[in-house]
């Protein structure tokens, strides 16, 4: 299928899995609010689109993304009227709460927003030209794009508190010894490989991704008894799903107390 251009970003599904490229390589791929508007439609669009059992994020040119224009942005008419639009535009919740796995194919320049829209994929893949960093404190910022939240869930308090603070530039190597990235292959085979990372987190029909997505992120904010609980009711849910219900569930019953309420 051919690409949909919405302008700063370019739209393609192939079979079951969405293809989503940042395009603004003059940029670096640069987030900008064309940027922002083009990925609100079209997550949307893949969130309502069953056929979609997967969803590879890339950047189109020499760098993933530099992460937010920061010329653009800073021409906000005021604080109030910014986060009415992000508001309006909850991108990164969005992406977050899509229903299937969700990859990101990162290379070149991989920097502040760009790292944080990664951070923000189920799983990440990365060209062996990768470089990342979080610069926001040197500007007189912190991260923007829930950096701060998602780094640390990935990385570990440490390792998401030296990016964060000390603005230090890591590799792809780097980045896949302290597990912020799944893979590191030639940039050559970025796109093939990232392909074949989606088929294999797509094959699974769309219910069994969204449950096993919610009970790994939403069982991060739980205590263990808490979270062993989700799971068995997320379990149980899915089995009634396909059919296969029994009195016991599909992951047994908990020796814990009972909730009735939904996650």
């Amino acid at each position: 299928m051919a690409a949909d251009r919405f302008g700063a970003v370019l739209y393609e599904k192939q079979g079951p899995i969405a293809w989503v490229t940042l395009n603004r390589p003059d940029q670096l791929n640069a987030y900008n609010m064309e940027m922002r508007d083009d990925l609100f439609a079209i997550l949307s669009a893949i969130h309502d689109d069953r056929e979609v059992r997967a969803m590879v994020l890339a950047g189109l040119g020499a760098a993933f993304s530099t992460g937010g224009d920061l010329h653009e942005f800073g021409l906000a008419p005021s604080p109030v009227g910014a986060r009415w639009v992000r508001f309006r535009r909850d991108v990164w919740g969005r992406m977050r709460a899509l229903p299937i796995p969700t990859a990101a194919a990162i290379h070149g320049f991989t920097v502040g927003g760009g790292l944080e829209m990664a951070l923000l994929c189920d799983v990440a893949i990365a060209a062996e030209d990768t470089r990342i960093c979080l610069p926001e404190t040197g500007v007189g910022m912190i991260p923007g794009v829930a950096g701060t939240q998602t780094a640390s869930r990935r990385l570990g308090l440490g390792r998401a508190l030296d990016l964060c603070l000390t603005g230090r530039w890591i590799g792809a190597q780097d980045a896949l010894l302290v597990g912020l990235v799944a893979e590191v292959v030639p940039l050559a085979k970025l796109n093939r490989s990232a392909a074949r990372l989606a088929r294999a987190l797509g094959r699974f029909p769309r219910e069994c991704s969204a449950m096993a997505k919610l009970a790994v992120w939403d069982g991060l904010d739980l205590p263990l008894h808490d979270g062993l609980e989700l799971e068995r009711r997320l379990g149980k849910r899915l089995a009634l799903v396909f059919g296969r219900g029994t009195r016991r569930g599909l992951a047994g019953e908990s020796a814990g107390p009972r909730r009735v309420c939904a996650p």
